[in-house]
């Protein structure tokens, strides 16, 4: 399972000293073709049907991995389980934030900001920034409340 992306993270390995095994790139490849937030059992068993040498010991320690290199993002939506995402796609960076419905546990991506969001926010990052002299990277947003299929029922 190759993906186009694999020469860019095969680079980002072998410029951080890893080695780019099967296991990373079949996870990798998980990821980058979900279009859900997925759970270390998700993707172990989704690399399992293609690869079935690989341990769920291994996906857990391989994502942890590639949560600290920033290739993938951790991220736990209120439910007790991490689920992970791509940091960013083969196309770069896609900066986004999250819904996350607290009946049905859906969680939706949105990256079509308003004018007036990224207006708050650079003010944020910039008051946040000068008030306590650190220095803004980043950000994460999570939303939480009813989704319109569950306000509905």
């Amino acid at each position: 399972m190759r993906t186009r992306g694999s020469q860019c993270w095969r680079g980002k390995f072998q410029g951080g000293g890893y080695r780019f095994t099967k296991p990373r790139e079949l996870i990798l490849g998980v990821l980058a073709k979900s279009k859900k937030h997925l759970s270390a059992e998700d993707i172990f068993f989704s690399v399992h049907k293609i690869y079935s040498n690989i341990g769920l010991t291994t996906v857990y320690r391989n994502l942890e991995l590639l949560v600290d290199m920033g290739t993938v993002s951790k991220f736990n939506f209120g439910d007790g389980k991490a689920n992970y995402e791509l940091s960013e796609s083969e196309s770069g960076a896609e900066h986004h934030h999250h819904l996350v419905c607290q009946k049905c546990q859906k969680v939706i991506d949105y990256a079509d900001f308003m004018d007036a969001e990224k207006e708050f926010l650079s003010k944020i990052e910039k008051g946040l920034s000068k008030k306590y002299k650190f220095q803004i990277q980043d950000h994460i947003i999570h939303f939480y409340g009813i989704c319109g299929q569950c306000q509905s029922k």
